[in-house]
């Protein structure tokens, strides 16, 4: 049978508690190569981001780690731990990024259960809302963000 041996691992609405936090690890240093593949990948033309003379004469001095890296990097971290099972993503809301990151640096994530609700139109799914809040090796948040899944419920039989 087709996905009959598909992975289980992860969580299911039933195993969410509201208050609940996952400390995500391991964490992830970035890397030069990580930055420039992942910025000319997405066809972002900022030269901050891989022209080191260019960020030398802006205001943080040196290239620049493209955000939207930083968000999948964050949010791939968290995968174990918080959407291994899940059906979708339902959404993304209050991205904030309160410090830059740089080359070097090494991230680490946390996210909290914020919210949890049965689902209306699927009786066998629940929805799960987590903060998750990306950190570099010293403590300071470089990155927040809210994202809400769909979950399966644990099959009753």
């Amino acid at each position: 049978m087709a996905g009959a041996d598909r992975d289980q691992h992860g969580r299911c609405f039933e195993d969410f508690t509201v208050g609940a936090v996952y400390r995500h690890w391991p964490g992830r240093t970035i890397t030069e190569t990580d930055n420039s593949w992942f910025t000319l990948l997405t066809m972002n033309t900022h030269p901050v981001h891989f022209d080191a003379e260019y960020a030398k004469q802006t205001e943080f001095g040196q290239i620049l780690v493209n955000s939207c890296l930083t968000l999948s990097i964050v949010a791939g971290m968290s995968v174990r731990d918080t959407s291994q099972r899940a059906i979708a993503n339902l959404g993304w809301t209050d991205i904030k990024l309160p410090a830059p990151v740089f080359i070097g640096d090494t991230l680490y994530a946390e996210s909290e259960v914020l919210e949890l609700r049965e689902s209306k139109s699927r009786p066998h799914q629940g929805i799960v809302t987590f903060r998750t809040t990306g950190k570099k090796a010293d403590g300071t948040v470089v990155m927040t963000y809210v994202r809400t899944i769909l979950v399966p419920k644990r099959a009753r039989g």
